[in-house]
């Protein structure tokens, strides 16, 4: 009989039984409807928190010092004013939108959300459970800081502390200071926050940047720290969430995702394009369409040397003049936008080449103008999906259109994804090529013939990084044990994102298994890096990637449009 103890978990395992723990907690709360972030439940959400101690939320481990870079990256993600409320309910698309409550959509995700009273704050889910994950983590994040505030602003024997009394008077004089004030306040924020003075006044200028947004880091930390200290000097003021009997409903129904993909069939009909090879590209709204067509559009309005250099002028935030000129050429030589009426809050172009002037290209795209005159192709592009979107809203496209009793397939010649991803082999801005996709938490992995190959984008002077892919369960839930453990074992990882593996699980189901897309169809995966969540200070959370993003955008757009626009 062998009496040897088991032998210890690693803390890469240990941190992947805290993500399972979460995500099981998580779908647990949500059938059941409610949970109290500090009652039982909330406190096992928190637990498995700080076994796992997330990159992306730094400190949160820290009883006493603040997690300022998290907050900035959490705040920025969801509605104006929901530090100060303690009821927060998750709901479907349930009609607010037609109510007389104002719509708040954070600066860095597209969800609306409403504030029906002092207390209480909607949030309207219509992405997925990726969402739900992601929201309840961030809030779980926000809770726990809150709480730290709380500890912080009281001393020893309970009463207030002199910098919280100063709080409290900013916030009731309006909750701004005057220059020569500012200084003085942030000393007294800085002593609540248990951080110094710098880094209070660094994260005090990051709030500012999104002003429209959110609120300043004097309400924020105000309100997160009233709420938590109402919760626990009152009665009955206890912070909830909640979830809508819809929302439980619907979710995993793909409501959102057909009413869009119908939409979508509906004008391709109508306009009777159904004919023409299909090509789909998952990306931002704006690149493929500047590549087309901002050298004509801009033709003797700006001078450049090449579309990299274009690309960086209208990216500028004071250019809104020059990006509006382009949309508008765009939409009169073939583009079409379908704004989302659906719920998903993905928009949709639709270029039909066939109206644009391939001699007006710019000569980087390389255009065969034989071909596309002969072969017409019709490009969709579709804005970025959430995670568990990506599958919803893929399988609708690729599903047969139903229509008059009849069933007809597009004729998708190929699919494309690009997008931002974290990188674990470089740095931000460089590039990588996905041969297999595997999925974070489960035996399912993607192996990929993907066209696109390293050697399409070497010689641009961007590093270039081939292999697998890990699709995680969300961003915030990474740390740098298991992202180590999948760089540094055989599985040699070269970076992380949230939708490839749903995106390919649709995409091989209908290539192999349904039949409505052809067998020669080109599938495509390209990302650019984001961040680095195994390097320090290079998290999502360190701030914007700002204009080192636009090279890597437009070379794989460029590289796209290429393809498309010759014989392969």
């Amino acid at each position: 009989m062998n009496d040897q103890p088991s032998p210890p978990l690693t803390r890469a395992q240990e941190s992947r039984v805290a993500i399972e723990r979460l995500y099981i907690t998580m779908r647990h709360l949500f059938n059941r409807g409610f949970y109290k972030p500090s009652g039982v439940s909330g406190e096992e959400i928190r637990r498995a928190l700080l076994t796992l101690q997330p990159e992306i939320y730094g400190l949160v481990g820290d009883p006493q010092r603040v997690e300022l870079d998290g907050l900035v990256y959490v705040m920025d993600r969801l509605p104006k004013g929901i530090e100060a409320c303690r009821v927060i309910t998750l709901a479907s698309r349930e009609g607010f939108e037609n109510s007389h409550f104002p719509v708040l959509v954070p600066a860095k995700r597209r969800r609306n959300c409403y504030r029906i009273d002092q207390e209480q704050m909607v949030i309207e889910v219509t992405n997925g459970r990726s969402e739900i994950y992601d929201i309840l983590t961030h809030l779980t994040f926000m809770f726990m800081e809150a709480d730290k505030i709380r500890r912080n602003a009281f001393q020893e024997r309970g009463s207030k502390s002199r910098e919280w009394e100063k709080l409290e008077a900013i916030i009731r004089s309006g909750g701004t200071v005057t220059d020569d004030e500012r200084e003085l306040a942030l000393t007294y924020l800085s002593s609540i926050l248990g951080r110094t003075f710098e880094e209070t006044q660094r994260a005090y200028r990051r709030f500012e940047e999104t002003a429209g947004t959110n609120n300043g880091l004097f309400q924020i930390v105000y309100g997160l720290g009233s709420v938590s200290i109402s919760e626990v000097r009152e009665s009955n003021v206890d912070r909830e969430i909640n979830f809508t009997p819809m929302l439980r409903e619907r979710i995993g129904q793909h409501l959102y995702g057909e009413r869009w993909a119908t939409r979508i069939k509906q004008y391709i009909w109508q306009n009777n394009l159904q004919d023409r090879p299909l090509h789909i590209i998952s990306a931002n709204p704006h690149s493929v369409m500047n590549c087309l067509y901002a050298p004509a559009a801009l033709k003797g309005t700006t001078t450049w040397d090449n579309l990299y250099d274009l690309a960086m002028t209208l990216s500028q935030p004071n250019q809104r003049e020059l990006r509006e000129q382009v949309a508008r050429y765009a939409a009169e030589h073939g583009m079409h936008v379908l704004e989302d009426t659906a719920g998903t809050s993905l928009l949709v172009q639709l270029i039909d080449l066939s109206r644009c002037d391939v001699s007006n290209l710019p000569a980087e795209l390389n255009p065969d103008p034989v071909y596309v005159q002969e072969n017409q192709p019709l490009l969709l592009v579709m804005d970025y999906a959430f995670g568990e979107q990506a599958f919803e809203t893929m399988d609708e496209l690729l599903k047969p259109y139903e229509r008059q009793s009849e069933s007809a397939t597009l004729k998708v010649a190929s699919v494309t994804i690009m997008g931002k991803a974290g990188i674990l082999t470089g740095d931000k801005g460089d590039l990588m090529i996905p041969t297999s996709h595997i999925f974070e938490g489960t035996a399912d992995n993607y192996p990929l013939d993907n066209d696109f190959s390293k050697d399409d984008f070497e010689g641009n002077g961007l590093a270039v990084y081939e292999g697998a892919m890990i699709t995680v369960l969300g961003t915030s839930l990474q740390n740098k044990d298991i992202l180590s453990y999948f760089c540094n074992s055989s599985w040699k990882a070269i970076g992380l994102e949230m939708e490839g593996a749903h995106y390919q699980k649709a995409i091989q189901a209908h290539l192999k298994i349904r039949n409505s897309v052809p067998a020669d169809v080109k599938v495509r995966y390209a990302y650019y890096a984001s961040d680095n969540p195994l390097l320090t200070g290079a998290t999502l959370a360190s701030g914007s990637l700002g204009t080192l993003g636009v090279k890597p955008t437009y070379l794989i757009t460029m590289k796209w449009l290429e393809k498309v626009l010759r014989a392969s």
